[in-house]
């Protein structure tokens, strides 16, 4: 059987701005560190370190 892995986290690479997925509300959200939040530029086109290389497919037993 196989699984849909969703990410669930991302970094932009180019403002470095990190995300992670929030269950609870079912959207990303803005990761915090010792009380700041990491938004990056807030005017980045963000790109997400999610490219080809990641693989969304688990395969079971």
């Amino acid at each position: 059987m196989t699984t849909i892995v969703p990410p669930r986290e991302r970094e932009c690479e180019r403002c470095g701005r990190t995300d992670t997925w929030d269950d609870d509300s079912g959207t990303w959200t803005v990761v915090e560190e010792n009380g700041e939040r990491l938004t990056g530029d807030p005017y980045c086109l963000h790109e997400w370190d999610i490219n080809g290389a990641y693989n969304p497919l688990e395969e079971g037993a």
